[in-house]
């Protein structure tokens, strides 16, 4: 009877992986304090460079203290461990680096896309407002010429968009890798997806389009919070990142993709009384960015649709891989035995051997075409009989011929 193909069995990739049970040992006494220590250093060290250079907004100054804080967490380890976040993370850094790089060469010297934009807003949303763009109806009726409670937010929420998708990775990759190897895949198709839409499509924000007399006047107002505090500065690195980056890199938004991204792909790790808490982000986000002049409701409509088409497009695509090296062979070294026309298939017994406790049958050999001597014929005896096997057996009942067992013997 033909045997049942032995196959591989690979585990499935989910789109969302449920969070492990936790494996890390608990942490020491001593190990407990000098995290303490290590974090509180972090801490300092992070704040006087906050005050005094800028909040990490550029991607390699932001892996440098993500690096950093990953080394004073686990400061008990070897540096090997950290040495191996920085082997993890390079590609991740510099594919972001190129990728805020080559926003400034989207535009190629090309009018952006901003009327349709317009339009598009003033349709959706213009019976609220009065037929105003929402971005100049938020600022007619909220922006003031001193600082407000709701601009620190706003601030707030603004550079969080430079920490929050990072900071989740490394979390990750210290307690799965696999997890993490799940979020930076869907993270860098979803960067990749924006960054050809800036090529295809350039478009520019709100307060571009009034500096050019399609809009009312439009301030760009992200970072100003900031000053309620006396921290003008640390905004600086933020600052200079807005007057170098590309103007029309605005649609779509991944300000507010990133922020849903991360929302949803934690969704289901928590329990559902905070799933509303958790929405709140990107929607906070997408007011920060309507009411700052710096992204249309159009543009984080899209980019919500390219956190949907990523979560679809990744999962499917791990799905297909996992598949793929399901039905992969199983490789076997050649032997006497071997048949290339058998490989993937259970190999049968060798002669002699049991399996679940049978004896397997060895078939019979092919004809020899060298001449063997003829076996000398059985001594004088019972009656040969044969049984219903087509066995020849002679001698007493149940006893066999000499020779191999089930084996027939020719007479």
């Amino acid at each position: 009877m033909r045997r049942a193909p032995l196959t591989l069995t690979a585990m499935a990739v989910v789109t969302d992986p449920q969070p492990p049970a936790p494996t890390e040992q608990p942490t020491p006494a001593d190990g407990g304090r000098r995290r303490v220590i290590a974090m509180s250093i972090w801490s300092v060290a992070f704040v006087a460079a906050w005050l005094t250079i800028g909040l990490p907004t550029d991607p390699v100054y932001a892996f440098v203290w993500i690096w950093a804080g990953t080394i004073a967490w686990h400061s008990t380890r070897p540096w090997r461990s950290h040495l191996r976040f920085g082997r993890d993370w390079a590609p991740v850094v510099i594919l972001l680096v190129i990728y805020n790089l080559s926003r400034g060469f989207a535009d190629n010297g090309a009018t952006p896309h901003a009327y349709e934009l317009i339009v598009a807003d003033r349709v959706m949303f213009g019976w609220l407002t009065g037929g105003d763009v929402p971005t100049v109806w938020l600022q007619q009726h909220l922006y003031k010429p001193d600082v407000q409670w709701y601009d620190v937010l706003v601030s707030w929420v603004y550079f969080s968009h430079f920490v929050v998708a990072f900071a989740a990775a490394a979390v990750l990759w210290m307690r799965n890798r696999a997890r993490w190897i799940a979020f930076i895949s869907r993270f860098g198709f979803l960067c990749a997806s924006g960054l050809a839409t800036y090529f295809l499509y350039p478009a520019a924000p709100p307060w571009w389009a009034a500096q050019y007399g399609m809009l009312e006047e439009v301030a760009r107002i992200s970072t100003r919070g900031w000053r309620a505090f006396g921290m003008g500065g640390a905004g600086n690195l933020l600052n200079a990142g807005q007057i170098a980056s590309n103007p029309v890199a605005a649609m779509p938004s991944l300000h507010t993709a990133w922020a849903l991204f991360v929302v949803l792909f934690f969704f289901r790790s928590v329990r559902r009384r905070w799933w509303l808490l958790l929405l709140m982000y990107p929607l906070a986000m997408t007011f920060t960015l309507v009411y700052s002049g710096e992204h249309y409701i159009i543009d984080v409509l899209v980019g919500w649709l390219y956190v949907g088409m990523t979560f679809l497009v990744v999962g499917l695509a791990e799905r297909w891989w996992a598949r793929w090296r399901g039905r992969r062979p199983v490789t076997q070294v050649a032997g006497p035995d071997y048949d290339p026309d058998a490989v993937g298939t259970a190999p049968l017994p060798a002669a002699g051997s049991a399996q679940d406790g049978e004896a397997s049958p060895v078939p019979a050999a092919e004809p020899d075409s060298t001449p063997a001597a003829r076996p000398a014929p059985a001594p004088a005896g019972p009656r040969a009989a044969q049984d219903d096997a087509g066995e020849t057996r002679s001698g007493p009942a149940g006893s066999a011929s000499a020779g191999t067992p089930g084996v027939p013997v020719s007479g």
